[in-house]
């Protein structure tokens, strides 16, 4: 009996497998995790402005004597913004660190892979679709 697998229709067919397509997900990574940094950073410089806006309206409430519970409750809000705009700043720095990764493992891949990749496409011989030679 062969020790070949058997794959379904189209699954070993190398769409999505090949040196190519695996760069250009991991480009697509890391083009995702730069607009995620960015935008992660302007949230965070929106949360801190609205936090401070806060909580200076929190300080002109007690200063106009405005009821307690209104200023403490203003107060609570600028601290739960000022929140948001750490944890936006932590997910920004986890976006960047995903980001300098992926560029480092599609740097790896390239150095890699890309001279095989070269040389099998220049031979002009025909190679063996992805999975033929997989054993079980």
């Amino acid at each position: 009996m062969s020790d070949l697998v058997h794959l379904p229709s189209g699954a070993g067919d190398g769409s999505d497998n090949g040196f190519l397509s695996l760069a250009r997900r991991v480009t697509t990574l890391a083009a995702a995790a730069l607009m995620l940094k960015e935008g992660l950073f302007v949230l965070k410089a929106r949360m801190e402005r609205n936090s401070g806006t806060a909580r200076r309206l929190s300080e002109m409430c007690g200063v106009a004597e405005v009821e307690p519970k209104y200023t403490a409750q203003i107060l609570e809000v600028s601290g739960a913004l000022q929140r948001v705009a750490q944890a936006s700043g932590d997910l920004a720095a986890t976006a960047d660190d995903m980001q300098i990764k992926a560029q480092g493992f599609n740097s790896a891949h390239q150095s890699e892979y890309r001279g095989i990749y070269e040389a099998v496409n220049a031979s002009g011989v025909r190679q063996a679709k992805p999975g033929f030679y997989r054993v079980r």
